[in-house]
């Protein structure tokens, strides 16, 4: 089962001014393709704490993507965080900024030419029809924090995580939660590597609470879906999916 951790960067994310929007999106599209997020951190725009954090997840886990620090202001400082945590210099690549040249159709200014100062050796990625590739250090994918240029780049290369994607059910119970904690726990007993999920809902009328039955083999949920369905009332599911 491949693994992957998610690190935002940004002070703008921790003092509450932008609402991230790319961790959640980057969850569900990597849960479909079959790989697992169990890690997402933000942290502020540090050379040396992104550093720190993309080395650790690095080792811990099959892929990282950052989200965000990718421009040509102050603080946009993650290409430096990413060198810095595998040991590498920043090197202006002059293909990106031949790029950004032949985009903008003038001479890339200093400003600019500091978006092209990427960790050396980088792996680069066309992203569909975008100017900009996707930037790639050991297993580290690094990503803009703008919400439209990061789906759009994901994307582009996701062909790149397929792995053996989750098998979802969802039932909509007509019973508050401690009505029927004893029925899901049996129900986990009985089938240990289920990951079942129970979600309360306030404001709903037709329903109290969204249970999920996810696992990679089909056969498995079904199994674990029909013993569900057994043990609950029969008046009590309002609908599947």
């Amino acid at each position: 089962m491949a693994t992957a951790a998610i690190v935002v960067i940004g002070n703008e994310i921790l003092s509450g001014k932008v609402v991230d929007t790319n961790s959640p999106y980057l969850c569900r599209e990597l849960r479909a393709l079959g790989v697992e997020v169990d890690r997402i951190v933000v942290i502020p725009d540090e050379i040396d704490v992104i550093a720190r954090e993309v080395r650790q997840q690095s080792e811990t886990h099959d892929w990282v993507f950052t989200s965000g620090g990718v421009g040509p202001t102050h603080d946009d400082l993650t290409m430096d965080g990413v060198a810095k945590a595998f040991g590498l210099p920043v090197e202006v690549n002059e293909a990106i900024v031949a790029r950004i040249e032949r985009a903008l159709k003038q001479p890339a200014n200093e400003s600019q030419r500091k978006m092209a100062a990427l960790p050396r050796g980088a792996l680069l990625i066309d992203a569909g029809d975008l100017w900009f590739p996707v930037v790639v250090v050991e297993n580290v994918h690094i990503f803009p924090g703008i919400p439209e240029l990061l789906q759009k780049k994901f994307d582009a290369i996701r062909s790149r995580f397929q792995g053996v994607p989750f098998v979802l059910r969802r039932v909509y119970v007509r019973r508050k939660e401690s009505d029927i904690a004893h029925e899901l726990n049996a129900l986990l007993e009985a089938h240990p590597e289920l990951m079942l999920g129970s979600y309360p809902r306030i404001r709903e009328t037709e329903y109290q609470v969204l249970l999920t039955l996810e696992s990679r083999d089909e056969g498995y949920v079904q199994r674990a879906l029909e013993e569900l369905l057994a043990r609950l009332p029969s008046d009590a599911v309002h609908k599947i999916e």
